[in-house]
């Protein structure tokens, strides 16, 4: 059995992470950085509580954001603003490596490392 929690921080992660279609000046740092978030969410996943399954989940229907929110709340494990903040640190170093501003997507990555932490 799945747990909530693998279900709610692997949709996280698909949220945050987008494919990089070119090579930027910057694509390394954010792929170094993607592995980081997706390993820190899948250790919190793989530690922290589970949740009875509802219904809709033995009936094949995909989770969606609002179901995953409300589930982790329940939880008491929802940081919305870290992982908006992440969410959007990820999206300016992702716009700026695509636009060719090295310095921009540092910044960005910089900004998400001190929200995300050691």
């Amino acid at each position: 059995m799945i747990t909530l929690r693998v279900l709610v921080f692997g949709a996280m992660a698909a949220a945050v992470s987008a494919s990089v279609t070119h090579a930027g000046p910057c694509s390394d740092q954010i792929d170094a950085m993607q592995a980081r978030i997706d390993t820190k969410l899948e250790a919190k996943a793989a530690a922290g509580p589970t949740a009875k399954e509802g219904v809709a989940a033995g009936m094949s229907v995909q989770p969606t954001p609002a179901s995953i929110a409300a589930a982790e709340e329940k939880l008491g494990e929802r940081s919305p603003r870290k992982v908006k903040a992440i969410q959007r640190g990820m999206a300016r170093a992702r716009v700026a490596d695509k636009v060719g501003d090295l310095r921009a997507c540092r910044k960005a990555l910089a900004a998400v490392q001190r929200v995300l932490g050691p």
